[in-house]
């Protein structure tokens, strides 16, 4: 089970391979965060958010992670407007599997 809720029968090859991409990264966490926001925001990304959510699917995982949660700073190549959306859109006072 991927734990996706949205439908990717409405979406292109690319976007459907993306959403995928998202619900499997390698560690669960990081499946719920990325998931969640791709099922969220896949349908009305720009080409160009898509690439930049594409480039931060191939960020290993614990680094992400660390950015995403404050741990570390992202790097400047990292820290767009995408990657503050996401950071954004999820609430860091629940556990992820709320």
């Amino acid at each position: 089970m991927s734990g996706t809720t949205r439908t990717s029968a409405d979406l292109d090859p690319r976007r459907r391979r993306t959403l995928f991409r998202a619900w499997h990264r390698g560690i669960r966490e990081m499946d719920l965060i990325m998931g969640r926001f791709a099922d969220a925001e896949i349908g009305v990304m720009s080409d160009a958010d898509l690439d930049l959510f594409e480039a931060l699917i191939e960020v290993p995982d614990r680094d992400l992670f660390r950015w995403l949660v404050g741990e570390e700073p992202a790097p400047a190549n990292y820290d767009t407007t995408l990657f503050r959306r996401l950071k954004a859109f999820h609430k860091h006072d629940a556990p992820i599997h709320s």
